[in-house]
């Protein structure tokens, strides 16, 4: 069914109004009419229009004004206007198309050269919007197409890093699972700092399975040494933030860089006696804060070849006592009022 256009024709002599009606009304068309601008603008509150005849010299508000206001209304500012006019003279025309009029017909009219404007005008309209609307629906679908490839690289990245970390893993029965446990204590944790974005906190969560990255450019014979380490070696094991930094330092995608602060930050101290900057207070990130924590927290709690495991009520206690210390002193406050939840990650999570 073919479109039946919405023609609005604004002019304060009404004799001129019936003439482009009588002109025009063997094509199908819609018309309103307005004999001034007043008039016009209250019409136009009501109804959108495919065109707007537009007479130019009208008491009160004039057709100029009209058709700046009508340009400066965001809802109908497209629409098309064809002044009517017996005012030909160069500089009315020109103010008229600077206004942003898209033509101009002389009074009286000329009926072929008015239906003719009217219908090429109304045509050229009506492919725009289309145009608009297929781009509006073009974008919908590359948006569509971004979000899924997006999501499809979030994917890729979250599996890559369990790659990774269990890579670590497999190295020793002693530290399968820990990764695991120290991301859920750390998105705990998370949680209850209260400043994170949820988009924060599933990052920390995804990305504190790579906080000891770095380890897999360690020697194993002294990662796994059952006995207490020397100094040289314990040299060697705080070099595993910065073989961490050299791995994760090129992306430029947040969950990366995420891993990379975390990895590089989680052995730094409250009070600036950790490695590798010896970084103090709040000068250490966020995550690598939280993270401190948790790894902290679950490898006292666990066996390893060089020590037995803690109740979780020791390494509790561990922590809190390095309130300021090693740890953020606020973050260790909402572990102690806490514990109960803490306890249960440790105590109830389960690899698989």
């Amino acid at each position: 069914m073919q479109k039946k256009y919405e023609i609005l024709i604004v002019d304060d002599v009404s004799e001129n109004i019936k003439i482009a009606i009588n002109i025009l009304k063997n094509e199908g068309y819609n018309f309103s009419y307005a004999l001034n601008g007043k008039q016009a603008i209250e019409i136009l509150k009501t109804k959108r229009f495919d065109l707007i005849l537009l007479d130019i010299m009208m008491p009160g508000i004039d057709g100029f004004t009209l058709c700046k206001m009508i340009k400066n209304t965001p809802a109908i500012k497209d629409t098309p206007i064809i002044f009517v006019t017996a005012k030909i003279d160069v500089e009315s025309i020109e103010k008229g198309f600077n206004l942003g009029a898209v033509d101009y017909v002389t009074k009286p009219f000329h009926p072929a050269e008015l239906r003719v404007r009217v219908k090429n005008h109304l045509e050229l309209y009506n492919y725009q919007k289309e145009l608009r609307k297929n781009n509006h629906k073009l974008t919908d679908e590359i948006q569509e197409v971004k979000t899924q490839h997006f999501s499809d690289i979030e994917e890729a990245q979250k599996e890559i890093i369990y790659i990774l970390s269990s890579i670590l893993e497999s190295d020793s029965n002693e530290t399968a699972c820990h990764v695991k446990r120290v991301a859920s204590i750390a998105r705990q944790l998370a949680i209850l700092e209260g400043h994170l974005s949820p988009q924060e906190i599933d990052t920390v969560f995804l990305a504190a399975p790579l906080h000891d990255i770095g380890k897999i450019f360690i020697d194993n014979d002294i990662l796994h040494k059952p006995s207490k380490l020397e100094p040289s070696e314990f040299e060697i094991i705080k070099e595993h933030p910065m073989h961490a930094l050299h791995l994760l330092k090129h992306s430029k995608h947040d969950l990366i860089k995420a891993a990379k602060i975390i990895a590089y930050q989680h052995h730094e101290n409250y009070d600036g006696s950790g490695y590798p900057q010896g970084l103090k207070g709040n000068n250490i990130h966020i995550f690598g804060r939280i993270v401190a924590i948790a790894d902290v927290l679950d490898a006292l709690t666990h066996k390893r070849v060089y020590k037995e495991e803690w109740s979780f009520e020791r390494a509790a206690e561990f922590i809190m006592k390095n309130k300021g210390i090693k740890f953020d002193p606020r973050l260790v406050t909402l572990f102690r009022d806490n514990l109960e939840s803490f306890k249960e990650i440790i105590e109830v999570e389960e690899c698989h």
